[in-house]
């Protein structure tokens, strides 16, 4: 088996411990989509994956060309993982404020970088990508995950499809992040497909000024093209605070270890599981805390 052979099909883990201190009632089941099991370490590696796939299908990636993306660390990780199994170039722009932990892993796959205004997030790394791809347009294909409508079918294809048969069709709500906005996209036309009565809650930051690595504040940024604000039906903001102590609660009280977009899920999940008596949510947990151990979130000994 090959490592792209292991993306996919990743766990349901049920929040047991810690719900209840939240006031969520004792009918409303909370499942967490543990995409950290994705051999890259992050629910990315889907929509990397289909990318490539497609590209490379239809002769835009061709050989001798270098993929070329923006990314704040777990898409790049995938495609550089991807182009190490598949044997091609990988370069990739990042804020250079991304997490130390991340940097390292993208050189440990032999990815390229180089560095985008960290003042200016994902925003800037976009816009640098995009005057690269223009100006040797022989040399990249230009993967453009925000716009690319692969990014999402990898969701409609594999995410959607999974937590139906995990959950054997009782799902009723789905709780996932904004960033590029594919997962919820792809898994959540997936689910209304299949039900729509399904609820599907977006989360965002509730500032533009934030540290929820991977999360956009759609008001203030460079809003993705595949994003469909249609197929969203409540939106939650969630505070860096928040998902912070969130995060913590999680690794020390369920053994969760997750990131802090994965945290602010819950945190939006526990809100909307508060206003019912009985229900299923699942929540997308994009990665694990690994990769943030160099970042405030863990180094305030907290």
């Amino acid at each position: 088996m090959q490592v792209t052979e292991c993306i996919g099909r990743t766990p349901l883990v049920r929040l047991e411990r810690i719900p209840q201190q939240h006031g969520v009632p004792a009918d409303v089941q909370i499942l967490g989509k543990a995409e950290w099991f994705n051999p890259g370490g992050s629910i990315k590696d889907r929509a990397a994956l289909q990318i490539v796939k497609e590209a490379m299908e239809q002769g835009l990636l061709r050989p001798g060309m270098t993929l070329l993306d923006a990314t704040s660390g777990n898409t790049g990780i995938a495609y550089a993982m991807i182009g190490a199994a598949w044997g091609f170039s990988v370069t990739l722009v990042v804020p250079e404020s991304i997490s130390e932990e991340r940097r390292r892993i993208l050189q440990a796959y032999g990815a390229q970088l180089l560095f985008s205004d960290p003042y200016e997030g994902t925003d800037g790394a976009i816009r640098l990508a995009r005057e690269l791809a223009a100006r040797e347009p022989d040399r990249y294909f230009y993967a453009d995950q925000y716009s690319n409508p692969a990014n999402w079918r990898a969701h409609y294809n594999g995410t959607g499809v999974e937590i139906i048969e995990q959950t054997d069709g009782a799902v009723t709500h789905l709780v996932a992040g904004l960033g590029t906005t594919g997962t919820m996209m792809g898994t959540g036309r997936r689910l209304k497909e299949f039900n729509p009565a399904i609820t599907l809650v977006g989360v965002q930051p509730d500032d533009a000024f934030h540290g929820l690595e991977g999360l956009k504040h759609l008001t203030t940024a460079i809003v993705p093209a595949i994003y469909d604000p249609s197929v969203i039906d409540r939106m939650e903001f969630v505070n860096t605070d928040e998902a912070f102590a969130m995060a913590r609660q999680l690794a020390r009280e369920e053994g969760l270890f997750v990131g802090p977009s994965a945290a602010a899920a819950v945190v939006a999940a526990f809100r909307v599981a508060r206003e019912l008596d009985h229900g299923v949510i699942v929540v997308i947990l994009p990665d694990s805390g690994v990769k943030y151990l160099s970042t405030p979130l863990w180094q305030d000994g907290s």
